[in-house]
């Protein structure tokens, strides 16, 4: 079986040929994610068909996710802790014609938001997209007013999603994790009324002010750090990659809850010391429900936080590996429908090269198959073995072909350069089978 025949394999359409389509339609797009979708179909009848199944009207896209969404669970069932990290991006469509677009940042603008929950263990391999929310705005009317459901709700919603599949697998720890603009007390409320079945973390955005005086941040770091800790802040855009010293402080507050009760929840400051002549210091505020009495405690709620970049990986990959916001279709809910499938393709090739990193020995061939791991070998020049290579040999073989170079101070391979080689692996593996098919006649 392919990836794609696993992951849905319990897809249910309501018809046969539509959960074929979606399988096929899965692989076109993750063999060919930075093309459009006649160039990632092979041929015009097969572009006629994914365009018929993009406009099932039917047919929700979270009908399409679902099985996704159950082999994400399976997955998680298998670790103790998981971290269910949320943020939102915006995908831009201006200039299109497309029906049920709405304003962006700039009311001029138009386009639709994604809110995805998306699940990673500690060692920051993602097991898959949990749920969305996808949306377009409703522009202001005369008065300055946007109609629509209060789009902050889509935090403490997220949220109450975590507490309920938390019941469902009590053997593992879920950590709802998020940044600044989630730091809104309807969310802590809702944690603290349900229970807590999920921990929370989120990046504090409020210096709020605190029922017995003075203020949160500033309470928190009166008196001595509980410690220093030492971390690689990986390269982004225009900034490289630099070691990072900060110091830790942490306190058990108590906060209001906007209802007249409180919330008690433990507050986090790491604050960088020592940082580069004109580079800005690195500085987290935390709030969590979790306690963080001692330096140990306080330096994995950072770590944890720290994993939160996974997500913005995934969205790097979601718009500009599978690029999504070149899609051309009639409808805002066509969209959606193919936004789904490329949610899944987007978490496969970031799985693909977190796991090359961290679980670098493991088969090739659960992952890829075989013609298309021996195609990793062919395109650069060199034999096959005989019996499956390990994961990571076939990731940097294959990131090679996506203008990694694999010098020896070159680290590992960024999710660019897998996507761009997965192009050309799939191609020579649909070579290499077509050949062989020609042989056996």
């Amino acid at each position: 079986m392919s990836w794609a025949e696993e992951e849905f394999s319990e897809i249910d359409l309501g018809d046969r040929r539509l959960n074929l389509r979606a399988v096929k339609l899965a692989e076109r797009f993750a063999e060919k994610p930075t093309l459009s979708i006649p160039g990632a179909c092979g041929g015009w009848a097969e572009t006629a068909a994914a365009y018929r199944f993009l406009g099932q009207e039917e047919m929700d896209w979270s009908d399409i996710l679902e099985p996704h969404w159950n082999c994400s669970r399976a997955r998680m069932r298998e670790h103790s802790v998981v971290l269910c990290l949320q943020d939102t991006t915006e995908l831009d469509f201006n200039g299109q014609g497309m029906a049920g677009l709405g304003p962006l940042s700039y009311e001029a603008q138009r386009g639709m938001y994604v809110h995805p929950t998306y699940a990673v263990t500690l060692d920051r391999e993602p097991l898959g997209v949990l749920d969305a929310w996808m949306w377009a705005r409703e522009p202001k009317d005369a008065e300055g007013n946007r109609g629509g459901l209060r789009e902050s709700i889509r935090w403490s919603e997220g949220y109450a999603r975590i507490a309920e599949l938390a019941a469902q697998m009590p053997e593992t720890r879920l950590v709802y994790v998020a940044d600044r603009e989630s730091d809104i007390v309807e969310l802590m409320r809702t944690a603290r009324d349900l229970g807590n079945p999920a921990d929370w973390l989120l990046r504090s955005q409020h210096n709020r002010a605190l029922p017995d005086g003075g203020k949160l941040w500033e309470t928190t770091c009166a008196g001595e750090p509980l410690g220093e800790i030492r971390f690689t802040l990986p390269s982004r855009q225009g900034q490289k990659a630099r070691e990072v010293r900060q110091q830790v402080w942490a306190r058990r507050v108590e906060l209001a809850d906007g209802e007249g009760g409180r919330v008690e929840a433990s507050c986090v400051v790491a604050r960088e010391i020592g940082a580069p002549t004109g580079v800005k210091a690195v500085e987290w505020r935390l709030v969590t429900n979790r306690e963080a009495a001692t330096f140990e405690a306080a330096a994995e709620l950072i770590d944890w936080y720290r994993a939160r970049w996974e997500i913005e990986l995934f969205f790097h990959v979601f718009k500009n590996g599978c690029r999504v916001e070149a899609l051309q279709l009639s409808s805002v809910d066509r969209l959606q429908r193919a936004l789904a499938l490329f949610m899944v393709v987007a978490w496969r090739i970031a799985r693909l090269m977190r796991l090359g990193r961290t679980c670098p020995d493991l088969d090739a061939e659960l992952f890829f198959e075989r013609d298309e791991w021996q195609a990793a070998f062919i395109l650069n020049k060199r034999k096959p073995p005989k019996t499956p290579p390990p994961l990571n040999q076939v990731v940097r073989l294959i990131a090679m072909l996506g203008g990694f170079l694999a010098r020896k101070g070159d680290g590992e391979p960024g999710v660019k350069t897998l996507w761009l080689g997965l192009q050309r692996v799939t191609d020579f593996a649909a070579g290499i089978r077509f050949a062989r098919e020609l042989h056996v006649e």
